[in-house]
C-alpha cells in the first residue's frame, strides 16, 4: 500500500466521527508509522479522546485508555502479580499497558511515580513487573493527552518524559466551518461509527516500508545543523537532545512516506520540527518573560538554516 493511500483512506474514515482536524491525523499517522509517540495538547472539548479512539478503531490496533489521577499507582498501568489460590501459584494481570494504542488521558494528573511507570514502555517497547520483563504488542503508540491551563491537582512532566515523545501537537479551536459542520452533525444525529479499515498486519508492513525511505548526507547535514543552532541559542537553557535528532529523521521519514516518496527532503524536515522539537526546549527566563515561545525559536531556526539545494 502506499502511503499516500493510507492517509487518504485513514483521514477519510476517521472525518466520520472527527470534523477536520487533518494536521493532526497526519501527525498520528506519523508518529504511528516512525513507530515514537504523541502528547495532544488542548483545552477540555476539542476532541483529543475522540480523534485517539477514532484513530485506534480505523487502524485496527488494540486500544486501551488510562484515566490517569492523582492516586493512581503504576502498577494500576502496567499490572501486578496475585496469588491465584485455586492453582497455588504466583500470576501476573496484565495492565492497560498492554495494547497497542495507549491513550494516557490528563497526563499531568499522575504522581511523578505513576508517570514514570510509562517510561520504560515508551523507550524499550517493555516492562518489569516484579523482576520480569515483558514485552509490550507491536506496533505501540502512547497517546497522551494534556491540558495546559490547569494548574491546580496537576504535576509537571519530567524532561526525561517530555523527551520520550517524539511529537507533541497543540489542538485547538475548530475553524466556524467546522465548528457549524460539527453542531450540524450533532443536531441531526449523523457522527457514524469509526469502522477498521486497516489491520495490524498492514500496519506493520507500513513501518517496514517506512524504514527503507532514504536520506542524503546533504540532508542529514541539513537536520544537524537545525538540532545544533537549538544548543547554540542564547535564548534558550536547554537545546534539542540527540534523541530530538533522532526523532526528527525518523518523523521526517514517515512524513516523506506518507507524500509518496522514497527518501527525505528538507521541506519533510520543515514540516514536522516544530512539533518534533518545541517542547523539548526550554526558554531562558527573561526571554519567556517577554513572550518568547519554544515554536518562535524552531521556526526562526529553520528560516536561518540554509536549505541544501
Amino acid at each position: 500500500m502506499k502511503g499516500t493511500d493510507f492517509l487518504e483512506k485513514l483521514k477519510d474514515e476517521m472525518h466520520n466521527a472527527v470534523v477536520g482536524k487533518d494536521d493532526v491525523i497526519e501527525m498520528l499517522a506519523i508518529a504511528l508509522l516512525a513507530e515514537g509517540h504523541v502528547i495532544l495538547e488542548g483545552i477540555p472539548g476539542v476532541a483529543k479522546t475522540t480523534i485517539a479512539k477514532s484513530f485506534a478503531q480505523a487502524i485496527g490496533l488494540k486500544f486501551s485508555r488510562i484515566q490517569l489521577t492523582p492516586d493512581l499507582l503504576p502498577a494500576d498501568i502496567i499490572g501486578t502479580v496475585y496469588y491465584n489460590q485455586k492453582t497455588g501459584e504466583f500470576k501476573i494481570k496484565k495492565g492497560p499497558i498492554f495494547g497497542n494504542v495507549v491513550l494516557a488521558d490528563e497526563i499531568n494528573r499522575a504522581q511523578p511515580k505513576t508517570q514514570s511507570a510509562l517510561l520504560e514502555a515508551m523507550q524499550e517497547g517493555q516492562v518489569t513487573i516484579e523482576g520480569r520483563t515483558l514485552k509490550l504488542p507491536r506496533p505501540f503508540l502512547v497517546i497522551a493527552t494534556k491540558n495546559p491551563l490547569e494548574f491546580e491537582g496537576v504535576y509537571t512532566l519530567p524532561e526525561a518524559q517530555l523527551d520520550r515523545f517524539m511529537i507533541r501537537v497543540k489542538v485547538g479551536y475548530p475553524d466556524r466551518g467546522e465548528e457549524l459542520e460539527m453542531l450540524l452533525r450533532k443536531d441531526r444525529g449523523k457522527f457514524v461509527e469509526v469502522r477498521q479499515v486497516f489491520t495490524a498486519k498492514q500496519v506493520q508492513a507500513l513501518i517496514f516500508e517506512v524504514r527503507k525511505v532514504g536520506t542524503s548526507e546533504p540532508v542529514l547535514e541539513y537536520l544537524y545543523e537545525i538540532i545544533s543552532r537549538t544548543r547554540s541559542d542564547d535564548r534558550l537553557l536547554i537545546g534539542a537532545s540527540p534523541r530530538a535528532g533522532e526523532h526528527l529523521l525518523y518523523a521526517s521519514k514517515a512524513r516523506a512516506f506518507l507524500q509518496g516518496r522514497t527518501y527525505v527532503i528538507p521541506d519533510d524536515i520543515k514540516a514536522v520540527a516544530v512539533n518534533v522539537l518545541a517542547h523539548r526546549l526550554i526558554v531562558r527566563a527573561e526571554y519567556e518573560l517577554e513572550g518568547l515561545k519554544p515554536e518562535t525559536v524552531v521556526r526562526e531556526i529553520l528560516d536561518s538554516v540554509e536549505v541544501p539545494v
